[in-house]
């Protein structure tokens, strides 16, 4: 490919497809959760599988492109977090942010957990994730420097807890139960008397 090539916008068809495919997976990964059909979702779109995976050439990948559009959510969430004063407050209604983005689609945690694990640099959702744990990690630091935090936790840690809990709602747990869930994960569950 040329450089005159590489400078053109792609063709209307081009564009056309990758919204329909993008279109169908979320309504796809909303209704079936994230391991829905691919083919199911070419099919909805009016396309073929090549087409599907040219645009996209893993699961992941069509995953991470339909997360783009929930992202703009998350960070008008974060600059909201960001004008609060109380780093524990703060740290608290990130959590929860989080949760609320971890659980738009049926077993959407499992996938952002195992590229977290991996570090695979070629997985798509590595870099969404990383940018997670990061926000979070400042979150933790600023709630330690508050006292809110103790100091062995981390935002990795609590990354890993929202998934937790993501995981859970997407379950179809009780707001009751994902609550209890949330202070044991803050508290913990023995008695402060409770040496044992």
């Amino acid at each position: 490919m040329n450089a005159k090539e590489q400078g053109r916008k792609p063709r209307a068809d081009v564009q056309r497809n990758r919204a329909a495919l993008l279109e169908a997976a979320q309504r796809h990964f909303l209704r079936d959760g994230v391991g829905t059909s691919l083919e199911a979702v070419a099919k909805e779109a009016g396309v073929g599988p090549g087409t599907l995976y040219r645009h996209f050439p893993t699961r992941e990948a069509l995953l991470a492109a339909v997360l783009q559009s929930r992202t703009a959510e998350l960070e008008a969430r974060r600059e909201d977090i960001a004008g609060i004063d109380d780093a524990g407050t703060a740290l608290t209604q990130w959590l929860r942010a989080m949760e609320d983005y971890l659980s738009a689609y049926s077993g959407l945690p499992e996938p952002l957990m195992a590229a977290t694990r991996a570090q695979d640099p070629d997985n798509p959702l590595t870099v969404p994730c990383d940018e997670l744990i990061a926000t979070t990690d400042e979150h933790v630091r600023a709630a330690q420097r508050a006292g809110h935090v103790r100091p062995s936790a981390t935002g990795y840690d609590l990354f890993l807890t929202a998934c937790s809990v993501a995981w859970i709602k997407g379950a179809g747990a009780t707001t009751e139960s994902v609550d209890r869930l949330r202070s044991l994960i803050a508290h913990g569950y023995r008695e402060p008397d409770d040496r044992t």
